[in-house]
């Protein structure tokens, strides 16, 4: 029986793939756009007529990191059973990132420190941060807190924190370190509840 060879990816999942690697570990400005098409293999016109400019790309890059983030960590709070523990999780989630060998901070705070104000990549990364903060309220709510989003607020410095210290301090323990700190600001909003 004959075998069907795979699918060669699309110029558009090239590009992406190429730029996922190149921008995550040098940075959106330092990577140019001769170095993005080689490494994908394509003709620097298929670049302009898949994304129409670097700006372009750097989005769609941002945005599939958020995608990626998004089912990952949603993907790992099936594993819990209770609201407090899927709201820990996430903690959880992040830590198995850090211990990623190729771990090298946040791309959307790497990418918007290098953006110009009010351009796709400020707005990729307002995106992203609006969603880890939707996040946590939603799952502060569903947990019982009384002012998810006080709580939500708390927990996204605790999240941006431990990324931080992972990429600076090369610890990945930092997430083990964020969610013993979101554990006990978790309990003392669930004790304000009750008193």
């Amino acid at each position: 029986m004959p075998t069907r060879a795979a699918a060669k990816p699309s110029v558009r999942e090239r590009l992406l793939n190429a730029a996922n690697e190149l921008f995550y570990r040098e940075g959106v400005q330092t990577v140019g756009i001769d170095r993005i098409v080689e490494h994908a293999g394509v003709a620097k016109a298929s670049l302009y007529n898949t994304f129409g400019s670097k700006e372009e790309l750097v989005r769609a890059y941002l945005e599939s990191r958020h995608a990626r983030t998004s089912e990952r960590i949603n993907r790992s709070l099936t594993r819990f059973r209770t609201p407090r523990e899927r709201l820990l999780g996430v903690f959880d989630a992040q830590g198995e990132l850090f211990t990623d060998p190729a771990f090298n901070g946040c791309a959307f705070v790497r990418a918007s420190a290098e953006a110009t104000q009010g351009g796709f990549i400020l707005q990729a990364a307002d995106d992203y941060r609006a969603w880890v903060r939707t996040m946590f309220t939603d799952l502060a709510k569903e947990a019982g807190v009384a002012d998810p989003d006080a709580l939500a607020r708390q927990l996204h410095l605790l999240y941006d924190g431990a990324s931080l210290s992972a990429r600076m301090d090369r610890d990945p323990s930092a997430s083990t370190t964020a969610r013993d700190a979101a554990t006990a600001l978790f309990d003392a909003a669930r004790k304000v509840e009750s008193d």
